[in-house]
C-alpha cells in the first residue's frame, strides 16, 4: 500500500494538504491519531473512517469527513480504489461554534452543495498549479472549511438506539456501493437489497436522514466523481460522460450547468488566473 501525505499551503490557522492512497486493499489499517482536527474533502475515489465498533462513515466527493483531534480511528479502503482527497487541518479555536465542548463531531450523511464541491477542486487546481499566492490560498480554505462544517452532522443521543444504528449501517452501505461505481445503472431495488432494507423503506429513511431522495444523491455523487476530470482537461467530454453514467454529452451538460451553475466547457475556460472572479461569481450566484 502507498500512501503520501504532501502540505500544499500552511499558515498560523490552517493547513491545506493532500492525501493519497494507492494499490490500497479494503483491510482497516491501524489505530491512528491526529493532533489537530481535520476535514477530509475526497476528490476521487472512497475510504472508510471507523471510529468505534460497529460505526463507521463513508467518504467519498460528495461528502465531507470530520477527524477530531486526539480521538482515535481506523481507516479502510472499500473496493481497494484508493483514494484522493484535499485536507484541512486547523485548531479548535477557528471553528469553536461548529464544534462541542469536548471538541468533537461526525460526519454523517451532511451533503456537500455545489459550491463547496466546486471551490474543493478549484482550491486544488489552482494549489497545484502553483497559481494562487497565499491571500489567496488561506481565503478560498477558509470558506471552504466553513462550507465543509455545516454540512458535518452531529450525532445525537438518538442514535444510540439500535434502530438508528441499523439505519446509520444500512445508509453507509449505499453510500459505498454508490461510490465504488456511480456509472452503474443502479436501481431502488438493488440499492435496497445492499441496503437489507425494503424500498419504499430506504426511499423514507434516505430523504428523512440524507435529506435528499436516493435518485438525486446518486445523480450528486455522478456528479461530484466528473469535477475532477473536467478540470484536469485530459479526457473529451462525452469520455467522462459516459464513464459517470450519463447517456450523453448534452445529458451530461445540461445535469452538470443545472447543479454547478455553468456547462463544464465554462468552468474548463474559466479556471484560471485570468478568470479566477468570473468562477467565484458563479459560485456566489448558488444559492445552496
Amino acid at each position: 500500500m502507498e500512501i503520501s501525505r504532501k502540505t500544499l499551503f500552511e499558515s498560523a490557522t490552517l493547513q491545506i494538504g493532500l492525501f493519497e492512497a494507492r494499490g490500497v486493499t479494503d483491510t482497516c489499517g491501524n489505530v491512528e491519531r491526529q493532533d489537530q482536527n481535520a476535514i477530509v474533502l475526497p476528490l476521487s475515489g472512497v475510504f472508510s473512517k471507523h471510529d468505534a465498533p460497529g460505526r463507521h462513515v463513508i467518504g467519498t466527493p460528495s461528502h465531507a469527513v470530520f477527524f477530531a483531534a486526539d480521538t482515535p480511528f481506523r481507516i479502510g479502503f472499500p473496493g481497494g480504489i484508493g483514494d484522493r482527497a484535499i485536507t484541512l487541518r486547523f485548531g479548535e479555536a477557528l471553528a469553536p461554534e461548529h464544534l462541542d465542548t469536548r471538541g468533537t463531531a461526525l460526519a454523517s450523511h451532511g451533503l456537500l452543495p455545489a459550491k463547496a464541491m466546486m471551490l474543493r477542486n478549484l482550491l486544488w487546481t489552482r494549489l497545484g498549479r502553483a497559481e494562487a499566492d497565499e491571500f489567496e490560498a488561506e481565503a478560498l480554505g477558509l470558506d471552504l472549511l466553513d462550507m465543509s462544517l455545516k454540512s458535518v452532522r452531529r450525532d445525537g443521543p438518538a442514535l444510540r438506539s439500535q434502530a438508528q444504528v441499523r439505519r446509520r449501517r444500512a445508509l453507509e452501505r449505499v453510500k459505498e456501493a454508490v461510490a465504488l461505481a456511480p456509472a452503474r445503472k443502479w436501481s431502488v431495488a438493488k440499492l435496497a437489497d445492499i441496503a437489507n432494507v425494503s424500498p419504499f423503506h430506504l426511499c423514507h429513511v434516505f430523504r428523512e436522514t440524507v435529506g435528499t431522495s436516493i435518485y438525486d444523491y446518486v445523480l450528486h455523487e455522478r456528479l461530484a466523481h466528473t469535477l475532477d476530470a473536467v478540470l484536469d482537461c485530459g479526457d473529451d467530454l462525452t469520455t467522462i460522460a459516459l464513464d459517470a453514467g450519463f447517456a450523453s454529452h448534452s445529458h451530461f451538460t445540461a445535469r452538470f450547468r443545472s447543479f454547478f451553475g455553468c456547462t463544464p466547457v465554462a468552468l474548463r475556460r474559466i479556471a484560471t488566473a485570468a478568470q479566477i472572479a468570473e468562477l467565484r461569481k458563479i459560485m456566489t450566484a448558488r444559492p445552496n
